[in-house]
């Protein structure tokens, strides 16, 4: 498909996005008496922000990666659906139509990612698959209109497992053990039963949380340890902004593991706040913010060249996120509403870096060719 007409799901995805972080922001309290009301998103995007998030921005993203990788119109269908879904979300057509579209979108995720598979039989792919295919349940939960809770575990193990399988692909030039492909498999695995038997009403909320903060720590344990980005981060210039990316990530992963494991996954509160957002914010943008100038040229087919900027929004990245989290811990709200904006301005700065140094590399590609 020309790059043109990837442009309205592009659009969809910067809609979710958008919206997403701006609901996000909608639910941190004192925002209202910052602002006065006059900055609180609509309640559709407060009471969303999950699902806008991480199936219809991710869900959009990542199944627009794999249609353009798999070159096959059938499988635009998948980031079409979900972009639509969370249209639909923002209308009020919710959880029903909404979380139906995000669930179909998913689905034709799982597909792609299954001819990805028949393509080429390596482990990367399987967890690519089964990915989306547990973010696809986390779909069908959210769609049956249960809480977004029981959703979430779902979709923190689309992503995290997403994340996993491309790094174990990008990962041949230090070839993983036997010891770690087995361990990355049964830790997947591990992460799948524990979001089916979720889903089925099997186990309890905490215990989904318990036992996906095993699966994600032998993960980061796993891949930290073999991940290309030890090597790359010795070199200048983009390669070593990419591996603190992503070895920063890691660390997220870890702490946002270590933080389900002790609290379990509550309804809400201050422990859910900081476990969830160690993982979706610290962990998932992080990987997002390294892997950006990779994945944009392939997807748009536009330079995204390194420059030295791009480390401005990581910083106000993890900054933002230990202040978040610290309020948590202390109670204090006012931390917890810093850190949240602060977390929200490290998107947008991430964004105005990106255009920048699009710009620029543009800019220098059509100097080279007169």
């Amino acid at each position: 498909m020309p790059v043109r007409y990837r442009i309205p799901l592009f659009l969809c995805a910067v809609v979710a996005l958008v919206t997403g972080l701006w609901g996000g922001l909608g639910r941190l309290p004192g925002l209202f008496e910052l602002t006065g009301g006059a900055a609180l998103p609509p309640p559709n995007a407060i009471g969303f922000h999950g699902a806008l998030m991480a199936a219809a921005f991710f869900g959009t993203v990542i199944s627009l990666e794999r249609a353009v990788a798999l070159n096959r119109p059938w499988a635009y269908l998948a980031p079409a659906l979900c972009g639509l879904g969370g249209i639909a979300l923002l209308a009020g057509l919710a959880p029903v139509p909404g979380g139906s579209l995000l669930a179909l979108g998913l689905a034709m995720l799982v597909v792609a990612s299954a001819e990805v598979w028949r393509r080429q039989k390596a482990l990367h792919n399987v967890i690519l698959l089964l990915a989306a295919a547990l973010g696809a349940v986390a779909s069908l939960v959210f769609a049956a209109g249960a809480p977004i809770r029981d959703a979430v575990p779902g979709w923190s193990a689309f992503l995290v497992l997403t994340i996993a399988g491309e790094r174990l692909e990008l990962s041949r030039l230090l070839p993983p053990s036997p010891f770690t492909l087995r361990g990355v498999a049964a830790a997947a695995g591990l992460a799948a039963l524990a979001v089916l038997a979720g889903a089925l009403g099997g186990l309890g909320a905490d215990a989904v949380g318990a036992v996906l903060a095993v699966a994600y720590l032998a993960l980061a344990a796993l891949l930290v340890k073999r991940d290309v980005a030890w090597k790359s981060a010795r070199l200048p210039g983009l390669p070593r902004y990419i591996a603190v990316c992503l070895l920063s990530g890691y660390l997220w992963l870890a702490a946002g593991a270590l933080m389900l494991l002790a609290w379990g996954l509550p309804g809400g509160g201050p422990h859910y706040d900081a476990a969830l957002h160690a993982l979706f914010v610290g962990y998932v943008l992080a990987m997002v913010f390294g892997h950006a100038p990779i994945v944009l040229p392939a997807v748009a087919g536009i330079p995204f060249p390194y420059r030295p900027w791009l480390y401005a929004p990581l910083a106000v990245l993890h900054g933002s996120l230990l202040l978040r989290l610290l309020g948590d811990g202390l109670e204090r709200a006012d931390w917890r509403l810093a850190g949240g904006l602060g977390n929200g301005l490290a998107v947008l700065l991430f964004a105005l870096s990106a255009a920048l140094a699009v710009r620029s590399g543009v800019a220098a590609k059509r100097q080279r060719s007169r």
